[in-house]
Parts: structure tokens; sequence; C-alpha cells
């Protein structure tokens, strides 16, 4: 494995991957990579600049532009891709520990993560010669015709929260449809990143397709987006950080797909299973430590049941406990200091508004006192106009609502300025159909929530949730163009 060399003191020496080669940045400047589980350094990788990025684009663009890679059948590019979730499965074991350390995610998340990722990689693998053009019916004499082709040089800006899977998701369709890749990962969370790069080459693709630049999202980050030599960009992260993205590739006039996360409802009607909602209404909240833009962190209950069913949860919050990665326990750390600071804050916040904590769960007595650990927290009662009630928190925080009937229902639903993903559960068949059209989500689940990660479920939001469309194939048209041809033979 080229990723890491070990210095004395045992930490990892991480290498980008630019054009087929390892490299470091080059100024020579490196950053600590923390384990969120106990605050300790284990690695490092480099921070990159604008000049290192130029690089890794001008690789990119030179692979597309006179490499073999956009100009390969399909179904060779498939094969490729089938071959890298081939490795992943291989080097499984590896990636989902290096993935829970680097984020401080439970084991078994880091091993569902690549699952996922394996996921992506054989859907892309088996879709990439089945998106195609059309013939089209036109003026007598002429033949017209569609095809799909790259855009070419795709930059993805790559979360800390899953950064396995949602490289996979960013470079399975891009890969498929043609184009070449430079991925900057989060400073957070890079390890896996670069050993997929490492994977990619070991795969067989050609030098300059599968780029992974380290380095600050202020510097690495800012200057990939702002490239000229960059076709099309693709971000999950903040809105903030979505709008400086979209601001910088408008200037060279590029496309871009943004994710920008989400305030997503659970809506629990009177006569919902709750026997069947009340562990999954957990789970979408305290998976990753709420460090998901699709958790489920508002539930909206019918007002007969609010009260069966904030105790239920109530009860299951305080069993909930928080420990280090490897104790596989309920929920890991949360990523960094600012992160911890920042939910610890939105909580406090709640708290001096007179909004109830119904319950509290622990975080395990013997961790580290440097890891970035937060209870789980079940607010009750919340006014809709509430910042909790309204923003994002990141975390593992739960707020509850109550309603009469499905006009209010609704009206709360879309109450924020987000519109990721919705669940709804009743068991009126009517009322599933009514309520999945009038929620303004991208995705909306009926009687579940996430569906396992849903590879070849489009994904994406409406308003300050984003826009653009990942996984199925969706994603595939995100990541192409249509040309379209007119041949006139009289």
């Amino acid at each position: 494995m080229d990723m890491d060399r070990p210095e004395t003191d045992g930490r990892r020496i991480v290498r980008q991957v630019i054009g087929g080669k390892s490299v470091a940045a080059s100024s020579g400047s490196e950053i600590d990579v923390v384990c969120p589980s106990d605050g300790l350094v284990f690695a490092s990788i480099p921070a990159s600049d604008a000049e290192d990025v130029d690089r890794a684009v001008r690789a990119a663009a030179a692979a597309f532009e006179t490499g073999p890679w956009p100009r390969m059948p399909a179904v060779e590019r498939g094969r490729l891709l089938t071959r890298l979730c081939h490795l992943v499965e291989k080097n499984g074991d590896e990636l989902a520990a290096l993935e829970s350390r680097d984020t401080g995610k439970p084991a078994r998340q880091g091993k569902a993560d690549v699952a996922a990722t394996l996921r992506y990689y054989e859907f892309y693998g088996g879709a990439a010669d089945k998106i195609h053009g059309d013939t089209l019916p036109f003026l007598d004499g002429y033949t017209a015709l569609t095809l799909r082709e790259p855009h070419g040089v795709v930059g993805g800006i790559i979360p800390w929260n899953y950064p396995l899977q949602i490289l996979a998701r960013v470079a399975g369709a891009a890969l498929a449809m043609g184009n070449t890749l430079v991925i900057k990962p989060a400073e957070d969370a890079s390890l896996t990143a670069v050993r997929m790069a490492e994977l990619a080459r070991e795969a067989g693709f050609p030098d300059g397709v599968f780029n992974v630049v380290t380095g600050y999202g202020g510097e690495a980050g800012a200057a990939l987006s702002a490239h000229p030599l960059v076709d099309y960009v693709t971000f999950t992260g903040s809105p903030a950080t979505g709008t400086a993205i979209q601001q910088a590739a408008a200037l060279n006039n590029r496309g871009v797909t943004m994710e920008l996360g989400g305030k997503s409802p659970q809506i629990v009607f009177a006569d919902a299973d709750l026997d069947k909602a009340l562990p999954v209404l957990v789970n979408a909240i305290i998976q990753n430590g709420g460090q998901t833009c699709s958790a489920g962190s508002r539930v909206l209950v019918e007002r007969p049941v609010y009260e069966a069913v904030a105790s239920a949860l109530a009860e299951r919050f305080a069993r909930l406990v928080a420990g280090p990665h490897d104790a596989d326990l309920d929920l890991g750390a949360l990523i960094n200091p600012r992160q911890k600071a920042r939910v610890a804050g939105m909580v406090a916040d709640a708290e001096k508004a007179g909004i109830p904590v119904l319950a509290r769960g622990a975080i395990r007595p013997d961790v580290r006192a440097g890891g970035y650990y937060f209870a789980p927290v079940l607010f009750g009662t919340v006014d809709p106009s509430a910042t909790i009630a309204r923003e994002e928190v990141f975390g593992p925080v739960l707020t509850l609502f109550s309603f009469d009937g499905e006009e209010e229902a609704v009206r709360l639903a879309n109450g924020t300025d987000y519109g990721l993903v919705a669940g709804i559960w009743t068991k009126d068949g009517a009322r599933q159909h009514r309520m999945a059209k009038r929620v303004r989500a991208g995705q909306v689940f009926v009687n579940g929530y996430g569906a396992g990660g849903g590879i070849e479920l489009p994904f994406g939001g409406f308003k300050r949730s984003g826009h653009g469309r990942e996984k199925g194939f969706e994603a595939l048209y995100d990541m192409s163009a249509t040309k379209t041809i007119v041949f006139n033979h009289g």
C-alpha cells in the first residue's frame, strides 16, 4: 500500500494521488489526522494548495483529451468499475477499519459503508453501457439524433461524514460516463479517498483518470471549484460553502450538482405501526452520530399518540451510549471539536429557550478525555419557529412536534428551508399517496426510512437542500451532456 509510510512515532505519512503517482504537496506541508475517538494524531496528509490542484486538474484534462478513457467502449469502462468493486471487497476490512478510525463512527457503520461502496461500483459498472441517445422525428430529408457525452474533468468535493460512500456515488457515475476525476476530500477524513485512488490504479484505470488531492477546503477546495479546466463540479456539504462553490464555478460557466443538507421530517400518524416505526425513528437520527444530511431530525406525531410516542422514544434515548469507534456502541464521536461545540451550543440555546429535554443518552465512562463525544438528546414540544426546529444540527439531537390532521402535518413538514428526505408512517393507503405528493422533499419513504442506502434511488433536494440528482440512472444524466446531431441527406 503506497498511502502510508510509518515514521518512528508510528504515524502514517499519506501521499495524495496525481496522474497515477503518489506524491506529497508541492510545498511539503502536511495536516495532522486526528482520530475523533481519542483526539490523538495517527497520520498526516498533504496540505495541498492551488499549485497541486492545478497539477491534478491538468493530469485529468490530459487523460480526457488525449488518453484512452473517454474513447474506451462503455462496456470496458464498466468492467474496470467492476474490477474496482472486487478490489473494494478484497480490501473491505482494511477500508472499514480506516473509515471508522478516521471519522469516529462505530465499526459496524464502517462495514456498512464498505457494503454501500461495493454496491455503487457494482451498479455503475453495470450501467456504463446502458445510457444512450435517441433518434428524433424531424423534417423530411433529415435524420436527427442525440448522444450523451461526458463533461470532461469533474471536480468532486467530498464531505467528512461518509467519505467512502460519497466518493463512490460521485466516482461511479462520473467514471461510467467517461469523465475524468479530481477528488478533494475533507481535510478531516481523507484516508479512504486516497486508498480508493490507489485501488483504482491497481484495477487498471489509466493514469490521470482518478486523482485525489488532499488539503484544506479554503485552499485546495476553492482552487478546484474555480479552476478553468474543470468542466463540472459536484459538492456535498453546507449551504454556505455550496453557495461559494457555485459562485466560483459560475465564473467559468460550469455546471454543478449540490447536495446541501436537510432538516428532514418523519410524520407519524395515529394509525402507524409504532413497533416498526420506533426503532427506525431512533436510528435515523443516531446513525453516524446524527452527522447525516438525510438524518430524520424532526418527528411529527399526530396528537392522539404523541404522549405514547414521546414516552417510548424517551425510554430508548435514555439507553443510548456513545463510545469509541472500535467499541461498536450505538454511536461514536463527532468529527472534530468545532462540530462538538456547534452541537453543544445549539442544544444549550434550546434549553435556555425553555424547550424541554425528554431524555439524554450517555457517554461510556471510560472514554478518553480527548474524544469528541456528545450524548444523544431528545427534545419535546418544540416551537416550529425555534432555531433547533429549523436549522440542521448535524448531531444526535431529535426534536418532537405534535399535529392535528394532514393539513397541519404538511405545514410543519414543509416549514423549513430544506427539502431533502421525509418519512411518512401510516396504514392508510390513500393518505400515503396524498402525503407523499404534498411533502416537499427529494425522497419520500412510506413506512420506512433510508432503504439501506438506496443506490438505485435518485437522491437530491429541493429548496436550500440543493439541486441536481445523485444515485441511480439520474446521476448518469447529471454527469453527461446531450449533444444533438442533424444529418441533411436530401
